[in-house]
C-alpha cells in the first residue's frame, strides 16, 4: 500500500467500525427492508472505496455512506416500481417519541429488532454481529463451526421471519425494556465470549469479533448511559480485554504490565455504574474481573473475595461452569486438596461433560500434588476436548511434561 493510499484506508476501515450500524439502521428505517438496508450499506462502502480515493475523504464520512445507501435504496425500489405500493418489510413504529431523543436513533431500533425475543437464540447472535456489527457472514460461520452457506442461510431465514411476522422496528415501551435490554446484552456477552476465547481455529482471540462487540456495547452504553445492565456487561468486556495480549498465556504466567491499564480504569468506572444499585450476573463477573485486574501479581490475588463473588454469582445465576470456576478458586484460596476435592464434586454434571476447562483443572491440581500420571491423563483428555488450536498445543505440551515427570 502506498502512502498516498493509507490514510483512505484507515478512514474506511475506521468508518466500516463506526458507522456501519448506523448506514444499515437508517437504510432500514427509509426502506423497511433488512435485506436492502444490508446491501445499500455493502454498496455505500464500494462506492466509497472507488470515489475517496480521487474526491478526498469526505467531512463527515458516516453521512457520506448514509446518502449513498439511502440513494442505492432509493434507486432499486424505483426500479421494481414498488415504491408507493410496496407494503414494509418492518413494521413502522407509529408513534412520535420526540421527548425521548435516545428513541431516536435508528440504530438501537435495529439493535432490538435482532434480538427480537421472536427469534432464537443463534438468529439473534447471528444478525446482530452481521447487520450491526458489520461482521462478514464467513467470519461469523467460523466463529461458530458452521459453513459459510449454514450461516447465510440461517440469516436469511431471521430476515425472512422478521418480515413474515412483522416485527415492529422500534425501541420497546418502557414496560418492556429491562427484560428486552437483558436479551442483548445476553446476545452481546455471548458474541464476545465466542471472540474472547474462540472454540475452534488457530488465533487464541478474535480480535475482529471482540473489537465489534465491544464498539457495539460502548454504543449501546451511550444510547442507555443510565442502565445498569449495559454498564455492567461493558465493565466486563473491558476488564476482560484488557488482557488480551498476554492472552497466549495461563493468568499466573502472564505480563502485568503489558494489561491495557486505559481499559481497567474505564471498566472500574464503568462497575461503578453497574453496583449503583442492585446487581446482576455481569456486573458480578465484572467484579470478579477486577479483582484479578487489580492485583499487582498473581500471588497479591485475592482468593477471599473472588470466592465470595462466584458464591454469589451462583445464586445470581446458577450454571455448572460458574460452580466450576468457584471451586477452582477455592482451591488457589485453600489449597490443591480442596481445589481437586471441589472440582470433583461438580464433574458429574452432564453440562460439563465436554467442557475442556473442567479436566484441565483436574490436571493443574493433580500437578500440584505431584500425581503426574494422573495428571498427565487430565491434560490429554482436555486436549481432545478443545476445538482451539493454540489452547490443544499447550495443553499437549503439558501432557508431555506431566509424563515426563511421572
Amino acid at each position: 500500500m502506498d502512502a498516498a493510499s493509507r490514510p483512505v484506508s484507515a478512514a474506511l476501515t475506521e468508518a466500516h467500525r463506526g458507522e456501519w450500524s448506523a448506514v444499515v439502521a437508517a437504510t432500514a428505517a427509509l426502506t423497511g427492508d433488512l435485506d436492502l438496508a444490508e446491501e445499500s450499506a455493502q454498496e455505500a462502502f464500494a462506492r466509497a472505496v472507488e470515489v475517496w480515493p480521487g474526491r478526498g475523504i469526505p467531512d463527515r464520512p458516516g453521512a457520506w455512506l448514509t446518502t449513498v445507501a439511502a440513494n442505492h435504496a432509493r434507486d432499486v425500489l424505483r426500479r421494481q416500481a414498488a415504491l408507493a405500493r410496496r407494503l414494509p418489510l418492518l413494521v413502522r413504529d407509529e408513534v412520535a417519541h420526540e421527548h425521548d431523543p435516545w428513541r431516536s436513533d435508528d440504530r438501537l431500533r435495529l439493535i432490538f429488532t435482532c434480538c427480537h425475543p421472536a427469534l432464537a437464540r443463534e438468529a439473534q447472535v447471528a444478525l446482530t454481529l452481521r447487520l450491526v456489527c458489520g461482521i462478514p457472514t464467513g467470519d461469523i460461520a467460523a466463529a461458530f463451526l458452521v459453513t459459510e452457506t449454514t450461516m447465510a442461510a440461517r440469516l436469511t431465514r431471521a430476515k425472512r421471519k422478521i418480515a413474515v411476522s412483522r416485527i415492529p422496528f422500534r425501541v420497546p415501551d418502557p414496560r418492556e425494556l429491562p427484560g428486552r435490554v437483558v436479551a442483548v446484552c445476553d446476545v452481546l456477552h455471548l458474541a464476545f465470549t465466542v471472540g474472547h476465547a474462540p472454540p475452534s481455529g488457530d488465533d487464541v482471540v478474535h480480535a475482529e469479533l471482540v473489537d465489534a462487540t465491544v464498539a457495539l456495547t460502548r454504543m449501546l452504553h451511550g444510547l442507555l448511559p443510565r442502565d445498569r445492565t449495559v454498564a455492567g456487561l461493558l465493565a466486563l468486556m473491558l476488564l476482560t480485554d484488557a488482557r488480551r495480549q498476554t492472552r497466549d498465556q495461563l493468568l499466573p504466567d502472564q505480563d502485568r504490565s503489558r494489561w491495557d491499564r486505559s481499559r481497567i480504569e474505564d471498566g472500574l468506572a464503568l462497575l461503578d455504574i453497574a453496583a449503583s444499585g442492585p446487581v446482576d450476573r455481569f456486573a458480578i463477573s465484572a467484579a470478579i474481573a477486577a479483582v484479578h485486574a487489580q492485583a499487582p501479581t498473581w500471588a497479591d490475588t485475592n482468593w477471599d473475595r473472588i470466592v465470595e463473588l462466584y458464591g454469589i454469582l451462583a445464586a445470581a445465576w446458577p450454571s455448572p461452569v460458574v460452580e466450576l470456576n468457584r471451586a477452582v478458586a477455592l482451591g488457589m484460596r485453600d489449597g490443591p486438596h480442596a481445589g481437586l476435592a471441589a472440582v470433583d464434586a461438580v464433574a458429574d454434571d452432564p453440562a460439563l461433560a465436554h467442557y475442556a476447562y473442567l479436566p484441565a483443572a483436574r490436571a493443574a491440581f493433580l500437578a500440584d500434588l505431584g500425581r503426574w500420571s494422573e495428571a498427565a491423563d487430565a491434560y490429554a483428555e482436555a486436549a481432545a476436548l478443545t476445538g482451539s488450536a493454540a489452547e490443544r498445543a499447550r495443553l499437549e505440551a503439558q501432557t508431555t511434561t506431566a509424563r515426563s515427570r511421572a
